[in-house]
């Protein structure tokens, strides 16, 4: 059956065409009336990924998309729906009880069970931007609308509840950390308070200080004295082998160097010339001559007995010397020693303060982090806010009664062709010539056509042609 034949059907059977087209849209329209109406309320929530209330800075935000997807897993989570049950006090609602009892018969829980038939009728809309839509279906529109703001509120108490129980938990076990801190950080203290007492260290920094001045003007003076010893040695040993060679000891350095002996051989030179000037004048026998000669010989005397001192002083001098070298040897090697015990007793302490460091640092961090978990524990509110509460809808937004009677309209003419379409399959009738010259391979003669003009209104078939007038 081509196009043609298809609209000389639908020509010949237009009663019957008319007849399914109406048939579908009264039927679509009654149904679409009797059906129960449903009423969609709308709440719409704003999403922020800021918190105002947080002293933690997050280093990444995340993308907005995921953000909201994660907002709304937890909008459509069951623990909202039972938070939702409760605040409506379905869980009281005998009627729903009943409703449960039919549809379990009794088995698992009534609280998810109305849960899943709160999520049934809940839908959630993110849109395009920071804007959560929540969208409850119900056939009472006061329900709908009360349905819609107590997911909302429940969203909004379920967010503050998942930001607040975590820090709450995490600030309680800070203060237990924080006793088990403060308690090392007191024993720390406690060993490095005895160390101290029992070494006797107040500040361990200006005595290390005074300790090693100390042991440098040690280590001067010895390097000092050991030179003026070995200067003194080589001045007693060249003394000794003058008198040993005979050498007079007024020719000895430090003899000559001496200002007493110089004195002293200057008033001698006196008196030997005073000596000569009396010799020359009396006798050797006058008094004034026997006594300037006894002068000149006590004098000689007493310089033989002080040059005699200064080469014993020389000898003196060196065993002083090597007494206050080994002196100041011994003062050396006790200073070394002291310090090196100040030293190691200055790495232990540097390890108890250490410790006491360590605690004081942990203790700091505990008690920071301790004083931001109570902080937050204690947030009234989210980053969610209520943009608009959802109000009782005028209008149904289900049944479309107009929408339907279209949709029926579009079916109940696909309807009724194929009706028409059956019932020439099932009862065929000729109603034009290709019925018979093309499905049935009769001849035909002529067709009569009533649009064709009164000469020619009996037609030849195809094939045919009609002599011209003469």
């Amino acid at each position: 059956m081509n196009f043609y034949l298809l609209l000389s059907a639908l020509r010949a059977r237009a009663g019957v065409f008319a007849l399914v087209l109406l048939a579908t849209i009264l039927v679509t329209a009654v149904v679409s009336v009797l059906l129960p109406k449903k009423y969609v309320a709308t709440s719409t929530l704003l999403a922020d990924v800021r918190d105002e209330q947080s002293m933690t800075v997050p280093t990444t935000l995340g993308s907005q998309a995921g953000y909201l997807q994660t907002q709304v897993d937890i909008l459509t989570s069951q623990k909202v729906a039972r938070r939702v049950a409760q605040d409506l006090k379905l869980t009281e609602d005998k009627q729903a009880r009943a409703d449960w009892q039919s549809d379990t018969g009794g088995k698992g829980s009534f609280e998810d069970w109305l849960s899943d038939q709160l999520l049934k009728n809940l839908k959630v809309d993110t849109g395009g931007g920071r804007t959560v839509q929540v969208m409850y279906t119900a056939p009472d529109p006061a329900f709908a609308a009360t349905a819609a703001n107590a997911f909302a509120k429940a969203y909004m108490d379920t967010v503050l509840e998942l930001r607040v129980a975590p820090t709450r938990q995490a600030a309680l076990w800070f203060d237990d950390q924080l006793k088990i801190l403060r308690n090392n950080l007191e024993q720390a203290k406690g060993r490095l308070a005895k160390y101290q007492s029992d070494k006797n260290i107040v500040a361990t920094d200006e005595r290390m200080d005074t300790d090693n001045t100390r042991l440098m003007e040690l280590s001067g003076e010895l390097s000092r004295v050991q030179a003026q010893s070995v200067d003194v040695a080589s001045r007693e040993k060249q003394a000794r082998e003058f008198l040993a060679q005979g050498v007079a000891p007024d020719k000895i350095p430090d003899i000559i160097a001496s200002p007493f002996i110089q004195g002293m051989k200057t008033e001698l030179m006196r008196g030997e010339a005073r000596l000569s000037e009396l010799s020359t004048r009396y006798g050797p026998n006058y008094p004034a001559v026997q006594t300037q000669v006894a002068e000149n010989e006590e004098m000689r005397q007493r310089m033989a007995a002080e040059m005699n001192k200064i080469v014993d002083g020389l000898h003196n001098q060196v065993s002083q010397l090597s007494r206050r070298e080994s002196e100041l040897r011994d003062a050396l090697n006790a200073q070394r020693t002291r310090l090196l015990q100040l030293r190691s007793g200055r790495n232990e302490l540097s390890a108890y303060m250490g410790d006491v460091d360590t605690a004081q640092r942990a203790y700091d961090a505990a008690l920071q982090r301790s004083t931001v978990s109570k902080i937050e524990s204690k947030a009234s509110q989210t980053n969610i806010a209520l943009l608009n509460p959802a109000v009782a809808p005028l209008d149904p937004s289900k049944p479309k009664v107009g929408l339907n009677i279209l949709l029926s309209a579009i079916v109940g003419i696909m309807l009724g062709i194929a009706v028409v379409f059956l019932l020439e399959t099932v009862d065929r009738r000729v109603r034009s010539y290709d019925d018979l010259y093309v499905g049935a391979s009769v001849p035909v003669l002529a067709v009569l056509h009533a649009q064709a003009p009164a000469g020619y209104r009996l037609a030849l078939a195809p094939g045919y042609a009609l002599p011209k007038p003469a």
